[in-house]
């Protein structure tokens, strides 16, 4: 989609956190569910064994995402992004 571009994106264990610039002429329902269905097909190419794995619906992401839009400087959101997964490692355990 011309104009919408990925600025930062951080790996966790099991989801990803991505900072995005979306022209106001999308929606960003639009835009995720584009982002969500190439990415998905592109996956399913480079690794077919993921055929295996998802097998009944071929469906590679959750249904859902979450937006949130903050008060806090560029900056400071691009660095917890790209760190996210590197900071919260290890700081939140179960004791029984």
């Amino acid at each position: 989609m011309p104009g919408v571009k990925l600025e930062t994106i951080g790996f966790d264990k099991d989801h990803l956190h991505i900072v995005m610039l979306i022209p106001p002429k999308y929606s960003i329902p639009s835009v995720m569910g584009k982002l969500k269905s190439q990415s998905a097909s592109q996956l399913r190419k480079t690794f077919p064994w993921l055929a295996k794995v998802y097998w009944n619906d071929n469906i590679v992401w959750s249904p859902g995402y979450f937006v949130s839009s903050v008060s806090v400087d560029e900056e400071t959101i691009k660095k917890y992004v790209e760190l996210h997964g590197h900071q919260d490692s290890g700081q939140l355990q179960l004791k029984l």
